[in-house]
């Protein structure tokens, strides 16, 4: 019997581990804005060309636990992409969320808004469960379209 308890301790202290570990590749609210922050600031230097190209191919540079930027303009196309290369041309302005929520105009609103967060539901890449997320989007140099950065709840 004892033996059993001391597995299931041990199981359970394992659980509670993994957790904190899982919890700290979270990025927060702060470092998705100073992200966003960066990321205008390197369009600034380099170009909207170079600046979109390392935003989806500079994974050391432009990701940080599971923070990355995305670029979208103002009708929706994907400019940049750092989790998913193959988005970068799309037109996703119709791309819903789990609630129907229509989520890159919904940003493209926010950044003409003078920034924010925006909150929708989305499939977590780790957990492969719809979570709460919140992305932070602020107005590229251009006028058109938004640089953003998103978190998990």
């Amino acid at each position: 019997m004892i033996g059993i308890k001391r597995r299931v301790v041990l199981a359970l202290a394992a659980v509670c581990i993994g957790g904190t570990a899982y919890g700290q590749d979270r990025g927060t609210k702060d470092e998705a804005k100073a992200m966003v922050d960066a990321a205008l600031e390197h369009i600034k230097a380099v170009g909207e060309a170079q600046a979109y190209k390392d935003f989806t191919s500079d994974k050391a540079k432009w990701t940080k636990k599971d923070l990355y930027v995305m670029v979208y303009d103002g009708k929706g196309v994907n400019l940049a992409h750092g989790a998913n290369e193959k988005l970068v041309g799309k037109d996703m302005s119709a791309m819903k969320d789990a609630n129907g929520v229509a989520v890159v105009p919904s940003l493209v609103g926010v950044a003409n808004k003078g920034g924010g967060w925006f909150d929708y539901d989305w499939p977590d890449p780790i957990s492969k469960k719809i979570m709460a997320k919140s992305t932070y989007a602020k107005k590229l140099p251009n006028g058109d379209g938004f640089v953003g950065v998103g978190i998990y709840r």
